[in-house]
């Protein structure tokens, strides 16, 4: 599993021609690390009298991102799992009708399989913009530009799983299929990187001014 390996484990393991861990496992893994800055920068906020009107709502949001953040590991895996049996599907023969039909039939399921965990991806990568959206103006001023960074690294992830998402829809027989998913894709990194945007401005705008 990825999350119980060493940071030079994992970067080894990256950077080696393996399959995996590759893009997938990466952006998942950017998004976590996105989440634990805003779990940092809620931490840092708590038990300050400064902060006190927000305790309540900081102490449910904590609890959010702690699960968000074990979805992006569990994600981060699972990104593996689904590409092993897509990658075999593809050396399946092919040479009689029949044998076509099979690998392609084979083909759609890992496809689908291995474009639904960048989806989820993305879905996660929204709900911690969100919060961090929120952190952003009611968190410790001390830690705002962690705010600012974390959104860089959930901006990563959500982009990354795009190219994830399209990658295997490009080779999906059942276009109305892929068609459906890149329109979801699409839908998800348009809205995610205006909230982004948007973030990122008013975390310039406190570092500037404050």
């Amino acid at each position: 599993m990825i999350q119980d390996l060493t940071v030079s484990e994992f970067l080894e393991a990256l950077s080696s021609k393996k399959p995996t861990p590759g893009g997938g496992g990466a952006a998942a893994l950017g998004g976590a690390q996105g989440v634990a800055l805003g779990e940092m920068v809620i931490n840092l906020t708590l038990g300050k009298k400064k902060y006190a009107d927000v305790e309540e709502e900081m102490q449910l949001l904590l609890i959010k991102l702690e699960d968000i953040k074990k979805e992006f590991l569990r994600l981060a895996d699972e990104d593996a799992v689904v590409f092993a049996p897509l990658a075999a599907a593809y050396g399946l023969p092919a040479g009689t009708e029949e044998e076509k039909k099979h690998k392609a039939e084979v083909l759609e399921t890992h496809l689908l399989a291995a474009s639904l965990v960048p989806i989820a991806v993305m879905e996660r990568a929204i709900d911690t913009l969100e919060i961090m959206e929120f952190l952003a103006e009611k968190g410790s001023r001390l830690a705002v530009s962690d705010v600012g960074v974390g959104v860089q690294f959930l901006r990563s992830a959500l982009l990354g799983a795009k190219m994830n998402v399209s990658i295997n829809t490009k080779f999906m027989k059942i276009r109305e299929q892929a068609v459906d998913l890149d329109r979801r894709a699409k839908q998800l990194a348009e809205h995610g990187s205006r909230l982004s945007d948007a973030i990122y401005t008013n975390v310039e705008a406190a570092l500037t001014t404050e």
